[in-house]
């Protein structure tokens, strides 16, 4: 009978989940993963719920890296970090496929396997949205010094994104946003950057705060929206080439679209 680890929406409990059906020998089509609040019951299956282990989570991703390689760990990886809802089904059928190659490494070569093109395509998608994000990214100063930038990704994208800002802004404390689900990547001056959640107190408390720029941010937010006035000419205006370049989604976080007073 085909059992199905129910896991948490992180990549720490579908490791985790992994793991269990990694450990108990299970085969291709003889297991899955479904997410919590998204299961979908199927007729003859056991259910199994699986908790969060940090030790499981290390131990499958130690075996990942060993196994398969650092370019395939990067895209289970991506692909975990999706919104996509199958994505643990995914990553466990690549995983299960790659046994059966006389080298595992070369598992995502093997793109006719519906799994594995899953995969592609997830990691494909998440590293995209993280790419763009470099880029659009906007900090603003806040009264009490730190560079504050909300973003709202369709991917849980910040363990993408934190690393790079680190590196360019090691001197600085600084904090990303994710509004859609609800975590901050925090760096203090100097210090290794961490995740921490966002909590309905917090919300409350931080919301005003959040809105509050100092008066130099304010002075150089009317400067960078002059300049990007001054330097787009009206004739050569393509909305169709602007899109493609630069999604709307992006814009509402973006400093040179954003509309209103600042405080």
């Amino acid at each position: 009978m085909k059992t199905i680890y129910v896991c948490e929406d992180s990549v720490t409990g579908i490791y985790s989940g992994i793991y269990d059906a990694w450990k108990r020998g299970k085969e291709e089509g003889e297991c899955g993963i479904a997410l919590k609040g998204l299961v979908e019951q199927e007729l003859f299956c056991d259910y199994a719920e699986v908790e969060e282990s940090w030790k499981k989570a290390a131990a499958v991703d130690r075996m990942i890296r060993k196994n398969l390689g650092e370019r395939t760990h990067r895209d289970l990886y991506y692909a975990l970090l999706s919104n996509d809802r199958e994505k643990g089904n995914v990553v466990l059928g690549t995983m299960m496929a790659a046994r059966r190659l006389p080298d595992s490494r070369r598992i995502m070569e093997h793109l006719s396997h519906p799994m594995v093109e899953k995969v592609f395509e997830l990691s494909r998608s998440v590293g995209g949205e993280a790419h763009n994000l470099k880029g659009f990214l906007r900090f603003q100063e806040l009264e009490n010094g730190v560079l504050y930038a909300p973003i709202t990704p369709k991917a849980q994208v910040l363990t993408c994104l934190a690393p790079h800002f680190a590196d360019r802004l090691p001197l600085e404390n600084w904090m990303i946003h994710d509004k859609n689900h609800q975590m901050f990547a925090v760096h203090e001056a100097g210090k290794r950057w961490v995740l921490a959640e966002e909590t309905e107190e917090m919300r409350k408390k931080q919301k005003e705060k959040f809105d509050r720029v100092s008066v130099e941010e304010g002075q150089y937010v009317r400067l960078w929206k002059g300049f990007c006035r001054a330097i787009s000419i009206e004739e050569r205006k393509n909305p169709g080439c602007q899109l493609s370049h630069l999604p709307l989604r992006y814009r509402p976080n973006m400093t040179e679209f954003s509309e209103g007073n600042i405080r």
